[in-house]
C-alpha cells in the first residue's frame, strides 16, 4: 500500500486532480516527514529545495522585520501545500506550530511532475489564486475592521480551516476548535495588542456568543451572532 492510499487528505489536497497512476508516479517521488513544534522547515530567503502537501498539523509563515521581529503572514492547515514550486528562493520561513507530518518532495522533482502534467499546473494557479483572494481579505480585515470586527473574523476563519481535519470529505464549520496560535500570537497576526484580544474574547464570551473553557479552546454558541459581529458598523 502507498503512501497515498493511506493519506487522510488525499481528496483535499493538491494531487486529488490526479489519476490512480498519476498518483503512484507522484508518490514514488515524495517522501513522508514528520516535523516537531517549532521546527522550521524552510527559511525566509534561503534557496527552497522542498515543497510538500501538509497531512497533518499546522504550520506558520512569517517574515522578519526590519528591526528583527517576527510577523505572522499565514498559517497553514491539513491538505494546504508550502513550498515555492518553479521559485529559486522562498519568501516566508515556514515553522510548525503543532506537531506534523508533511508529504515532501523536492522543487526538481515536483517542478517537472507538474509541467508533465496539467492538471496539477491548474490546480496549483487555482490554489495561488485562492490565497491571493485570501490575502486581500485580510488586508481589509487589517486596514478597515474594528477591534471586535477583527476578532469576530478570526475565529470565524478559524472554525472553518480546523473542521474536520482528520476526514477526507467536506464538513461544516466547527462550533468548538483549539487554537493553534497563543493569545500574543493572534494579537500580532490580528494587528492588535494581547489586552485588546483578551478584552474582546471576554465580551463575546459575556454576551453568551462564545465560550473559553481553556486558553486555546473556543466554543461558538452563536454563530450567526459571531457573524454579525463580524461585519458590524
Amino acid at each position: 500500500m502507498s503512501s497515498c492510499d493511506t493519506c487522510l487528505v488525499r481528496n483535499r489536497a493538491i494531487c486529488a486532480v490526479l489519476d490512480p497512476s498519476e498518483l503512484d508516479q507522484l508518490n514514488r517521488i515524495g517522501r513522508r516527514k514528520k516535523v516537531r513544534r517549532g521546527e522550521t522547515v524552510i527559511w525566509e530567503g534561503d534557496d527552497a529545495p522542498i515543497v510538500a502537501n501538509v497531512i497533518d498539523g499546522m504550520l506558520k509563515l512569517t517574515t522578519a522585520t526590519g528591526d528583527g521581529r517576527e510577523l505572522i503572514v499565514g498559517i497553514t492547515f491539513p491538505s494546504d501545500f508550502i513550498g515555492r514550486p518553479f521559485g529559486a528562493s522562498s519568501t516566508n520561513s515556514v515553522t510548525a506550530l503543532t506537531d506534523a507530518q508533511l508529504c515532501v518532495f523536492t522543487r526538481s522533482s515536483f517542478d517537472s511532475f507538474a509541467k508533465q502534467h496539467p492538471d496539477l499546473e491548474h490546480e496549483l494557479l487555482e490554489r495561488t489564486l485562492g490565497e491571493l483572494d485570501r490575502a486581500r481579505e485580510w488586508m481589509l480585515l487589517l486596514g478597515r475592521k474594528s477591534a471586535a470586527e477583527r476578532v469576530a473574523s478570526f475565529l470565524l476563519e478559524m472554525s472553518k480551516r480546523l473542521a474536520g481535519r482528520a476526514c477526507e470529505g467536506p464538513v461544516g464549520p466547527a462550533d468548538e476548535f483549539e487554537l493553534p496560535l497563543s493569545r500574543q500570537q493572534t494579537a500580532d497576526i490580528l494587528g492588535l495588542t494581547i489586552e485588546t484580544v483578551s478584552r474582546q474574547l471576554g465580551r463575546l464570551r459575556e454576551a453568551g456568543i462564545i465560550v473559553t473553557p481553556d486558553r486555546r479552546t473556543i466554543g461558538i454558541l452563536n454563530r450567526a451572532a459571531l457573524e454579525a459581529e463580524a461585519e458590524r458598523e
